[in-house]
C-alpha cells in the first residue's frame, strides 16, 4: 500500500486529522471502560500491564483492519437473505451484522455477569488473585471486544476521511491519549462502586445498540454518549453531596 505524504501540505488534512482523532477518543471511551473493568480481575501488580497490552492490541487491531479497508467495506455486502415478517423486504445478513451481533451479545453477557459478581460480593476475593481470571483469558476477551469496537470505529472513519494514512495517524494519536489516561479512568471507576455499576450498565446499553445495528436498526450514538455524560455528571454531584452530608449517629432508645 502506497502512502502519499504530500497531503500534509494541505491545512484541511490537519483539520481532518484532529477531527478524526477526537472522534476516535470519544468512540474509544467504551473500550477503556471495558478494559478497566475486565482487567480489574487480575492481581493488582498485573493490572497496569494488562491495560497497556489491551490498548496496544486495540491499536494493532485497528491498524491491521485499516490496512485491509477494502475487505471491511466488503463486509457490508449481504451473505444471505432472510425472510423476516416485520421487514418490508428480504433481510440481507452481512458479515458486519454477524460480527456486531456476536460482539453485542458478548458485551451484554459479560457486563451482566460482572454486575452479578459485584452484587454477590465476590469482587474482593477475585482481586486478590485467587479464583480470578488468568492473564491470557483477560487478554483474549479484550481482543474480542477490540475487534468489534474497531469495526464500528473504522466504518465511521471511512465516512469522514478517504485517506488511510490519516486514519492510521488518528488511531495512533487517540490510542496514545487513551494509554496516558487509562490508569486514571481505571482508578476512578474501581474506587467508586456506583461509578463502576453505572459503567457496566452503559456497557449493556452499548451491547444492545450493537445488537440493534446487527438487525439494521440504527441508533444515534450521540444519544448514548449524551446519556452517559449526563448520568456521570449527576453521579459525581451525588458523590460530592454524600461527602458533605453530616454523618448519622445512632443511639440506644431509652425506656422507662
Amino acid at each position: 500500500m502506497h502512502f502519499d505524504f504530500s497531503v500534509f501540505s494541505d491545512p484541511q488534512t490537519w483539520v481532518s486529522l484532529l477531527t478524526l482523532t477526537f472522534m476516535e477518543i470519544v468512540l474509544g471511551i467504551d473500550n477503556i471502560i471495558f478494559i478497566s473493568i475486565i482487567v480489574n480481575r487480575l492481581p493488582r501488580d498485573m493490572q497496569k500491564r494488562g491495560r497497556s497490552i489491551g490498548l496496544l492490541l486495540a491499536l494493532l487491531c485497528r491498524i491491521g483492519l485499516l490496512m485491509s479497508i477494502s475487505w471491511i467495506v466488503g463486509l457490508k455486502a449481504p451473505l444471505f437473505q432472510l425472510d423476516i415478517p416485520w421487514a418490508d423486504h428480504d433481510f440481507g445478513v452481512t458479515g458486519r451484522d454477524l460480527i456486531l451481533l456476536a460482539g453485542g451479545l458478548f458485551l451484554i453477557a459479560k457486563s451482566t455477569t460482572e454486575i452479578h459478581t459485584k452484587l454477590q460480593g465476590e469482587e474482593e476475593h477475585e482481586e486478590g488473585g485467587k479464583g480470578g481470571a488468568s492473564f491470557g483469558s483477560v487478554i483474549f476477551q479484550i481482543i474480542l471486544i477490540d475487534i468489534v469496537f474497531s469495526f464500528d470505529s473504522i466504518l465511521t472513519a471511512v465516512g469522514l476521511v478517504d485517506n488511510v494514512l490519516i486514519m492510521i495517524l488518528a488511531v495512533i494519536l487517540s490510542m496514545g491519549v487513551m494509554l496516558v489516561f487509562s490508569g486514571v479512568v481505571a482508578d476512578f471507576v474501581n474506587k467508586n462502586p456506583t461509578i463502576k455499576m453505572l459503567a457496566l450498565s452503559f456497557l449493556i446499553m452499548i451491547g444492545v445498540m450493537l445488537v440493534m445495528e446487527a438487525f439494521h436498526k440504527e441508533i444515534e450514538k450521540g444519544y448514548i454518549y449524551f446519556a452517559m455524560f449526563f448520568s456521570l455528571i449527576v453521579e459525581v454531584l451525588n458523590m460530592r453531596l454524600r461527602k458533605k452530608a453530616a454523618p448519622v449517629h445512632l443511639r440506644d432508645s431509652q425506656y422507662d
